[in-house]
Order: C-alpha cells, then structure tokens, then sequence
C-alpha cells in the first residue's frame, strides 16, 4: 500500500444546502494511486496480478494479425477496499485490457476477474509482455495504492430535473452565504462538490461528453452501478480542490494535472466499469464518452 492520502472537506456541505441530495449520496473509494513496486500479493495499478499458472493468459484476436496480449490495468483486494464487495467467496477483482484503440469507435476491450486469492497456489512467473503501438497510452505504469473512502453526489446531469434547477439557482446559494457565479453556480457543484476525479471504487460515474444512459444487468435486467472508474488524471485544473493534503504543492494549485499511472483513455478521459448488484456480481464493462 501507498501510506495515506487524504481529500480535504468539501469546501460547502452541499447536502445541508439542498437536502434533496440526501438520499443521493453513495459512499466511494478513491484509490489514489502512485508509482510504486507492487506485487502479486498487493492491490495496484498496472502491476504484477495473482495470475494461475494452469489458466491460459488473455489475448485480443479482434483487429490484430495476429493475438496481442491484454495487459494488467488493476488489481484489487477486498481487504484493502471493503467496499469492493466481490460475489460469493472471492476476494480479488482483475482487469486486463488490451492496449490499442480498436475501430470503429476507438475502444478497448477489456476484461474483468473475481477470484478467490487463496485458490492461487502456483502462480503464472512470466506474463506476456505487451506490444501494440499504443502501448505510451493503455500500459499502465505500476502503482501502488492508498485507498480512501469518501461521499459523493450524483453528476449534475443525473439529477432530478427539480433539484438540477434548483442547483442552477443563484439564490439558494446566497442564502446559505455561499459566493458563486451568479451566471453558472452549478460550476462549484460540477467541480467540488459532486463526485471526485481519478480512479475510484463505486460512487457515482462522470459524465459530460454525452448525457447519462442508464445501464442494466444483461443477465437480470437490474439497474447496474458503478464499479471502478478508470481516468486519466487524479486531477487536473478544474479539480484542484480534491487534491489530497500530502501531495499539495504551492504550484499544485494552478493548472496542475496528475496522471501517477501514465495513462490517457481515450478523448472521455475515463473508463467505466459496471456490476449488478443482484446477480452475484455479474461483471459488465462500459465504456463512457
């Protein structure tokens, strides 16, 4: 693990502003990661996973001349982030993706493992090295983690149409003595206030680029909910607030970004994955842009 990395109080209580974001609110956990040398045994980013040596590695067929193999993305165990909440008796969550764009939407196929680390005696000694040409941005640099959970409120575009208006008024603001623009509050609520940037465990997703469509379960037909969130930077100029307190720098206040695992994904800037929370876990993997 990466000792600890703390997010400093929200700068209002948005909750005691508009109480209707209440019943909103979803723990998540951050997992600020950071360049490190993890190993099988710990939770990371872009290191080395608990892989069985009798399971076949995973290779991309889709696009490729030949098979290109996917590579680590993260590795997560359950004692470390409780709130992962693996199906059944497994205790670890795997993510492997392959590192190239693939046409026509430029996405990435990934994949997605629980499984139950004890079950892992003989552990695969040499993975496959990646070797696609966009390895600068899908290989992850390894890190470490120091995971830290926090409360978060919907995207601004998920909201109830009553309370996004209500958040696009100036007057609720003011009356709670809080200076905002009075041509676009909802800008505090979009950068400070709602959900944190980076990589992070459950919460709620980011949007932006495209408006919310809901996700359900193709096993159930359950409403699925965030399971991690893959971005590409910890933080950048319109989210210093949530830089945590041991990496603050004088400059790191002004038009700063973090991006610890070197990865960029693709133009959304995050990837999200999803899970059913009524059928065991059921993995399903969506992209957002």
């Amino acid at each position: 693990m990466n000792g600890t990395r703390t997010t400093p109080p929200r700068p209002v209580d948005i909750a005691a502003v508009f109480p209707d974001l209440v019943p909103l609110a979803r723990p998540a956990v951050r997992l600020h990661p950071r360049p490190g040398s993890p190993t099988v045994h710990d939770s990371s980013i872009g290191g080395p996973l608990l892989w069985p040596a009798q399971q076949p590695w995973l290779y991309c067929r889709i696009g490729h001349e030949w098979p290109h193999p996917l590579v680590p993305v993260a590795q997560l165990y359950a004692r470390d982030i409780p709130l992962l909440r693996p199906p059944g008796r497994t205790d670890l969550l795997q993510v492997l993706w392959c590192p190239s764009e693939h046409v026509p939407d430029l996405d990435i196929p990934v994949e997605l493992f629980w499984r139950t680390a004890a079950d892992v005696t003989d552990v695969l000694a040499a993975p496959p090295e990646p070797f696609d040409a966009d390895e600068d941005l899908y290989v992850p640099e390894p890190c470490v983690l120091a995971p830290e959970q926090i409360t978060e409120y919907p995207d601004r575009l998920e909201l109830p149409k009553e309370l996004k208006q209500q958040i696009a008024d100036p007057a609720p603001w003011r009356a709670a003595g809080i200076v905002v623009d009075d041509a676009y509050p909802e800008v505090l609520y979009d950068h400070a206030l709602s959900h944190a940037p980076g990589w992070k465990i459950g919460g709620w997703a980011p949007w932006g680029l495209t408006d919310p469509v809901p996700r359900f379960c193709i096993a159930c037909g359950s409403a699925m909910t965030p399971l991690l969130t893959i971005a590409s930077s910890e933080w950048d100029s319109s989210s210093t607030s949530w830089i945590p307190y041991e990496d603050r720098v004088p400059e790191a206040s002004e038009n700063s970004w973090s991006n610890p695992p070197e990865v960029t994904v693709l133009d959304a800037n995050r990837i999200q994955l999803y899970a059913c929370p009524a059928s065991g876990g059921h993995p399903h993997t969506d992209l957002v842009q």
